[in-house]
């Protein structure tokens, strides 16, 4: 029987939905996007669910997208992520209050004021012949979830799954093949460059490695540019997407102004380069990490002209837009439509179990 889920990804600036069925394999049915005003969702969490609920309404109304099965992500620094080895424990009672245990031990957060999920990735047996679950836990501030629980439940919207931006991000774009032998296998590295935020996520190929929010979104690139050039936010906003870091001029624009807007834009993604660097010297510090490949990008950021070839060479490894095509078929109706990396986290979302 197929299975029809609607990934919704709610971000501070935009609605991007994206119908995903599948029957054995899975095919993209429709996408939708829809503006959403500034001040309802910031740092990754809802601050209006009353006016949430109007628009996502709005949005369902009008898209016709199906309401009966939406997984929404979340991404946010009020969010930990953890991978555990635990040894000898059988009874799968006793394996949750282990791995509740663990979960207040690694991360700050109070259990009674957090929503706590978890998935067995792996069974082994120990050399002392004792079972051995690895393990992946979530916990989140309850408040946090809450917010958009309510808000969909208010819209008529019915969740069947809140997920991380960052698992949806790696399903979207990384490989769905058997991973390469240990020996011969390199991070996946996925990075969703949002309005306000940018998720982060590394893959060992098996499961997400780490995961961290950053904050710097493509807005810092407007931002920026408006201050420098004395501008208001709208026009710098239209110029940076029709400018770009490299390419043709656009029609009219005076090569000074150009010229001084395009190094303006650089020493902005040069901000964003030390973060990305940072975060993956971190998880490189830690043992057991994998040696980093290429970075694929996603998020409406990436389609600026001239920005995967200015990070790659301030991150100094290979960084391209990833495809969120690359898994799933489309319909006959997209088929024609290129491969959009905004659409990575939603689509990801809709290939959720």
């Amino acid at each position: 029987m197929a299975r029809e889920i609607v990934g919704l990804k709610i971000g501070a600036s935009q609605l991007t939905a994206a119908h995903v069925v599948s029957n054995g394999s899975a095919r993209l049915e429709q996408v939708a996007q829809a503006p959403l005003p500034p001040g309802i969702v910031s740092g990754g969490e809802v601050r209006d669910p009353e006016q949430l609920a109007v628009v996502v309404r709005d949005f369902f109304e009008r898209t016709k997208l199906p309401k009966r099965a939406v997984r929404i992500g979340v991404a946010s620094n009020r969010i930990g992520v953890r991978t555990v080895e635990l040894d000898g424990v059988t009874d799968p009672k006793q394996l949750g209050n282990a791995i509740r245990f663990r979960a207040q031990e690694a991360l700050p957060i109070p259990l009674d004021e957090a929503v706590l999920d978890y998935q067995v990735l792996s069974v082994g047996v120990a050399e002392d012949g004792t079972q051995t679950h690895r393990v992946q836990f979530v916990v989140a501030y309850r408040d946090l979830i809450d917010g958009f629980a309510r808000a969909c439940a208010a819209a008529g919207v019915k969740l069947i799954g809140i997920d991380l931006e960052a698992f949806a991000l790696l399903r979207s774009l990384g490989p769905l093949a058997p991973p390469a032998p240990e020996a011969e296998r390199g991070a996946v590295v996925a990075v969703s460059i949002g309005s306000e935020r940018s998720t982060l996520a590394v893959s060992d190929g098996l499961s997400c490695e780490f995961t961290r929010v950053l904050d710097w979104g493509g807005a810092a690139l407007t931002d920026v540019l408006a201050r420098d050039l004395g501008i208001e936010y709208a026009d710098a906003d239209r110029l940076k997407a029709s400018l770009g870091l490299e390419g043709p001029l656009p029609e009219g624009l005076a090569p000074e102004v150009a010229g001084r807007a395009r190094e303006t834009l650089a020493l902005g993604v040069q901000n964003f380069a030390r973060e990305l660097v940072a975060s993956l010297q971190f998880y490189q510090s830690q043992p057991g990490s994998l040696g980093i490949g290429e970075v694929l990008l996603a998020g409406g950021t990436a389609r600026l002209a001239g920005f995967a070839g200015a990070l790659e060479r301030m991150v100094g490894v290979a960084v391209r837009v990833g495809d969120p095509f690359v898994n799933l078929d489309v319909s006959k109706r997209l088929r024609d439509a290129a491969p959009d990396p905004s659409l990575a986290v939603p689509i990801g979302l809709g290939l959720g179990v």
